[in-house]
Parts: C-alpha cells; sequence; structure tokens
C-alpha cells in the first residue's frame, strides 16, 4: 500500500483560489450526480457525440469482448453538445474516484498554480482536460460509452509538476507508516501504473461504464510536460516568490535545471 497525503508546502504563503475553487466545483458537480442520476449520462463526454454533433438520449446496446451485450443507458445532455467536454472534467464515478483525484489536486495544484499565476494555471487547467478527452476520443472516436472525471487535467497538473518540482518531497503512506520520498519517485510510479493498468482497460470500462480512461490520463500528462517545460524556458531566471526563497533556504529543494 503506497499512496501520498501532501507534500511539503509548508512555507508557501500564498492562497491558491483557483486550485481550491476546483476542488469545490468537483464536489458540487459530484453533489449534483448523486441527486440526479440521468445528469451522469447525458453531461458525460461521449466520443460519439463529439465527432458526429448529435445528442444521444435513447440506451445503445454495445457488444463486449466475448459475445457479451450491454445497454448503455443514455440522457439529453446540454444544448450544445460539447459542452459536455467541459462538464466531465468535474464529474467522477464514485465516491473513491472523486477522493482519490480530489488528493492529487490537493497535493500538487497548489504549487504549479504558484508557477503559472492564477488566471493562466486555470487555462492551463483545462486545456489539459480538453487534450485529455480528445486524446480518448481519438482513439475510439464511435464508442457509446460516457467519459467522465477530473482524471485528465489532474495528470496535466502532475505532469507539470514533475518537470518543475522534480525535487519537491512528497509525504506519503507505505505499509501504514508515513515516509517522506522526492516527488520524481511518486510521479515515476503513477505513470507506471498508468501504462500497466492500461491493458485491458477497454473491457473494464465497457463493463463498468465509464471505467478509468487511461489514454485520456496519459494525454493529459503529456499536455503538462510540454507547459511545463514552456514554461520553464521561458524563465530564464527563477522569480523571486516564496518558492524560491524556500529554494535558497534548503538546497534539497533545488529544482533539477
Amino acid at each position: 500500500m503506497f499512496f501520498p497525503i501532501s507534500d511539503d508546502d509548508r512555507e508557501v504563503s500564498t492562497v491558491s483560489y483557483v486550485t481550491y475553487t476546483l476542488l469545490a466545483a468537483n464536489v458540487v458537480l459530484f453533489l449534483v450526480q448523486l441527486a440526479n442520476p440521468e445528469f451522469t449520462y447525458g453531461w458525460s463526454v461521449i466520443p460519439r457525440e463529439i465527432t458526429t454533433g448529435v445528442d444521444l438520449v435513447e440506451p445503445v446496446e454495445i457488444r463486449l469482448p466475448g459475445s457479451e451485450t450491454h445497454v448503455v443507458p443514455q440522457s439529453p445532455g446540454p444544448p450544445v453538445i460539447y459542452l459536455t467536454l467541459l462538464s466531465s472534467m468535474f464529474m467522477h464515478g464514485g465516491f473513491g474516484h472523486i477522493g482519490g483525484n480530489m488528493l492529487y489536486l490537493w497535493i500538487f495544484g497548489d504549487n504549479v498554480e504558484h508557477r503559472f499565476g492564477h488566471v493562466k494555471f486555470l487555462i492551463f487547467y483545462l486545456l489539459a482536460g480538453l487534450v485529455a478527452s480528445f486524446s480518448q476520443i481519438l482513439i475510439n472516436p464511435s464508442s457509446v460509452i460516457p467519459n467522465l472525471g477530473a482524471s485528465g487535467a489532474i495528470a496535466g497538473v502532475m505532469g507539470a509538476y514533475l518537470v518543475l518540482f522534480p525535487h519537491n518531497r512528497i509525504n506519503a503512506i507505505f505499509f501504514y507508516q508515513v515516509i517522506t520520498v522526492p516527488a520524481i519517485v511518486v510521479l515515476g510510479m503513477w505513470i507506471a501504473m498508468q501504462l500497466v493498468s492500461g491493458y485491458g482497460s477497454i473491457a473494464s470500462t465497457s463493463a463498468s461504464l465509464g471505467g478509468v480512461a487511461y489514454l485520456a490520463h496519459i494525454g493529459g500528462f503529456v499536455a503538462g510536460v510540454v507547459a511545463a517545460g514552456i514554461c520553464r524556458l521561458q524563465l530564464r531566471e527563477e522569480p523571486d516568490t516564496e518558492l524560491y526563497r524556500q529554494y535558497r533556504r534548503d538546497p534539497n529543494d533545488r529544482r533539477l535545471w
């Protein structure tokens, strides 16, 4: 058992307004889902809806691997069906899904927001989520399986964190003990998990009608790495921020480049 619980940013004094707002928005939309299950099917991303521009409102029967058939429920979506590309970023498939996503957003989002700035971070977050959704649509544009979750956007945040703060320390629970490891170790394990778990994900997604879209995770992560790389190239000198002063106080927190 290994999962992160926090990072060492005690000396960061600025408020991460966007990260906290995103956390709240995800929780609110999840509560809406619990109150109205049809909302989930109507406002999730369905590849066929995006590629055809037609909102699916009637159940669709699909054949799964092994000749098994399953009926995929459908519900009316927004007036402009492409809005599901945004709404799906704030929806989740269950308590474990939203719990894990919000944990990672809370751990990694604030530092990236400090580096990008509030407005740029919000734009980056939404773009990473869009890249993630289109990555999943590209692999199966005719699918009628709903895709939802903040995982793609948060994968982008993690990719940016890996580039910007590879030596930041992460507190994690490892077999009932709290340990501290470099961020690159935690994110490296996450990448490996996505690659390994990706095999067979089509079957699991179809069976559960909304499983984990691993290609979306990978697409979002790559978008985060690219955006952070551009940010790093533009910052010829480290700006005078709370994070930079922390680097100077603690040599162990120096950036990679």
